[in-house]
């Protein structure tokens, strides 16, 4: 049997990174049932202090989530979970963005003006990338 996955990106900033990332892949923040944490809350299965507001809204301080605008069937869902350590080492594990007809120089430049650090290009054979980091620092590589 073949599984389903998602990928998780611990963060110091869950929400702010979310916003960050679904832009930079135009895909969307989950949306979030303020009604439902409210109850949650009421009930006691859940604290004040589990709940932070982002952008005016209520929501859990733990993480958020981005999915592709066409839903899960067509990416993996990406999770940022609040970890209180930063990060201090390079990624075992990073995101390929593959910019398909866009021109990838034209997709770097547009993550360094929202805050991505440029790290190195590289290539190997034919294929050319550019490695970046997020806001908070971990990698990501720019390509066609």
């Amino acid at each position: 049997m073949a599984y389903m996955f998602q990928v998780t990106i611990d963060s110091a900033d869950p929400h702010a990174l979310a916003d960050w990332w679904a832009e930079a892949l135009g895909w969307e923040v989950e949306p979030v049932d303020e009604e439902f944490i409210r109850k949650t809350v009421a009930a006691g299965h859940a604290a004040e202090d589990d709940t932070t507001t982002h952008r005016g809204r209520l929501v859990w301080k733990v993480g958020t989530a981005i999915r592709h605008p066409e839903g899960t069937d067509r990416a993996p869902r990406v999770l940022f979970q609040l970890v209180p350590e930063e990060k201090t080492v390079k990624n075992r594990v990073h995101l390929d963005v593959r910019t398909g007809s866009d021109d990838p120089k034209e997709v770097v430049e547009r993550l360094l003006a929202k805050g991505a650090t440029f790290l190195h290009d590289g290539h190997q054979g034919p294929f050319v990338w550019t490695t970046l980091a997020d806001p908070e620092g971990n990698e990501l590589c720019v390509s066609r």
